[in-house]
């Protein structure tokens, strides 16, 4: 067999599984409707999907009961707790404690977003989310997490 050949049989069980993790996002899509709210896109939300996309997260945080902080606070029950203020032990920076208020929906969206938008100056040097459905989906695995450890 070619080279060529062997690596395109190596490449298609790693598409497979590329297709398989969220085989239904399109008809989530549909469902949703037209540029779709975020109320919309949470209904059609899901928590598996945000579990695979919070992967991504687990370079800094930590999600589980009592777990440690890391590079960033630990995000168990996060949903409805203070903006600076989910871990006694994390030291936030002065631009999430100008933020105020708590954790709902529409910002940890806008966080996802663009943390620097949303809290100039945070220390937080992740880009962002640009896909609305997959922060809803996040967002549903933290409300999810939250309730179920």
């Amino acid at each position: 067999m070619k080279p060529r050949n062997i690596a395109v049989l190596m490449i298609l069980p790693c598409l497979a599984l590329v297709a398989c993790g969220d085989g239904d996002r399109a008809e989530r899509l549909k469902a949703a409707g037209p540029n779709p709210s975020l109320d919309a896109l949470m209904r059609v939300a899901d928590a598996d999907a945000g579990g695979r996309t919070f992967g991504q997260c687990l370079a800094c945080h930590t999600i589980g009961k009592g777990e440690l902080d890391r590079a960033g606070p630990n995000l168990h029950a996060i949903m409805g707790k203070p903006v600076a203020g989910g871990s006694a032990r994390y030291g936030y920076t002065a631009a999430l404690e100008r933020i105020g208020g708590h954790w709902d929906r529409a910002r940890m969206n806008r966080w996802l977003t663009s943390p620097q938008r949303f809290a100039p100056g945070t220390k937080m040097t992740y880009a962002g989310l640009a896909d609305p459905l997959a922060r809803a989906d996040v967002i549903a695995y933290l409300e999810r997490e939250g309730r179920s450890r």
